[in-house]
């Protein structure tokens, strides 16, 4: 596995714009709650975010391991790909069940950053993470569909032209597998917002810009749907994986931020007479840390290269989450202890981090979930939800 290898130049180029935007910049957007839009307009200027669209609707056309070493650089660099990594794992759906017309009218606008695409309409308050019941309908009228519903958690939409959303389009009583039913859909939000769409910000413990959205009688073109009719949660579902890849990414990218930043701070601080990293008390849990995060680092390899050759890697996904998660969170634990007094202060970066890297083992999916998959899926225990 070369995955830490892979794309070396754009990991070299993404480095290097990232130096542009230091602890200060991350600061202040986090204590204004704002998003950062400077970071994302410089990404999109120089291609990084349309890495994953082909090269004929004006993208890279590089494969998942590209869009992966994008995200880790990034927050191997102290910052948050939060506010745009949609754009990337929304793509495995548009571009395996997308139509022509639908890659045609969206694709080259979104690559040269007209058109954003940053949000991903699927949880909602009553159903969570159990996707098959959630509430939201899109009922057939005519050349229309009329949307109607909930979702949470519904991060960027403030800041994004478009949506992909998840609703029932045949109720759930009517299907023979709790998973027919739901499609899939491209929506301009443009339109419709402050009218039949209603955007709630939700302020959260790390700037995260989500939102809840509201659908009142939202009237979309039948050509908003991606794919055949109730069948979108399968549709989606390489999306999914792909997300789960991307987080993992992130998360790799937080553990070596953390870890680079405990092993320098452990050589350079000194108390009684000897730098703190002479105590085996500080270097063995950063030692392992490390090992942890390399570990993980070699299951998302397998996941990335199983992926970028066309496979649906719902295991080695979901165990890349899980494991890359758990790393990202022991590396801001010792990180922070490390540091002492000084990791709570705001001019380190490290709360922020941390407080940001708490957050993957709850989305885009639990850890608990996780384990619910590989109990069933991988080691047949019986179904548990």
């Amino acid at each position: 596995m070369t995955y830490e290898l892979d794309h070396q130049d754009i990991r070299e180029g993404v480095s290097k714009l990232c130096l542009g935007f230091p602890g200060e910049y991350w600061q202040k957007c986090d204590r204004e709650q704002a998003y950062p839009t400077e970071f994302v307009q410089a990404l999109t200027q120089g291609g990084y975010l349309s890495a994953l669209i082909p090269e004929e609707y004006g993208g890279l056309g590089l494969p998942l391991s590209a869009g992966a070493a994008i995200l880790e650089e990034i927050h191997r660099a102290g910052g948050n790909a939060g506010a745009c990594h949609a754009q990337m794992y929304t793509m495995g759906t548009i571009l395996r069940h997308g139509s022509d017309a639908q890659k045609k009218q969206y694709l080259p606008s979104i690559s040269d950053g007209s058109l954003r695409l940053q949000a991903f309409g699927v949880t909602e308050p009553t159903s969570g993470t159990d996707t098959t019941a959630l509430r939201t309908t899109a009922k057939r009228s005519g050349d229309h569909y009329i949307v109607n519903g909930q979702k949470i958690w519904t991060s960027r939409a403030e800041h994004s032209d478009l949506l992909l959303l998840l609703a029932r389009t045949t109720p759930r009583e009517e299907v023979t597998k709790k998973t027919d039913g739901l499609s899939v859909f491209l929506i301009d939000m443009r339109e419709f917002v402050g009218k039949s769409l209603t955007i709630r910000p939700i302020r959260t413990m790390m700037n995260h810009s989500t939102t809840e959205l509201f659908f009142d009688d939202m009237k979309i073109p039948a050509s908003s749907l991606i794919g055949e009719e109730g069948k979108g949660f399968r549709n989606i579902l390489s999306g999914m994986n792909a997300e789960r890849v991307l987080i993992s990414a992130e998360c790799i990218g937080d553990a070596k931020w953390f870890i680079e930043k405990a092993s320098s701070y452990a050589c350079e601080r000194n108390i009684f007479q000897r730098p703190i990293g002479q105590n085996q008390g500080v270097q063995f849990p950063i030692a392992r840390a490390y090992s942890q995060m390399r570990a993980a680092e070699l299951m998302l390899a397998q996941a990335v290269a199983l992926y970028d050759a066309g496979g649906n890697p719902g295991e080695e996904a979901n165990l890349a989450k899980l494991l890359s998660s758990e790393a990202s969170w022991a590396a801001a634990e010792v990180c922070i202890q490390t540091f002492g007094g000084f990791g709570f202060a705001e001019e380190y970066d490290i709360e922020r981090k941390f407080r940001e890297a708490r957050l993957y083992q709850v989305a885009p999916i639990s850890t608990n979930l996780v384990l619910s998959y590989v109990a069933e899926h991988v080691l047949g225990l019986p179904r548990s939800y």
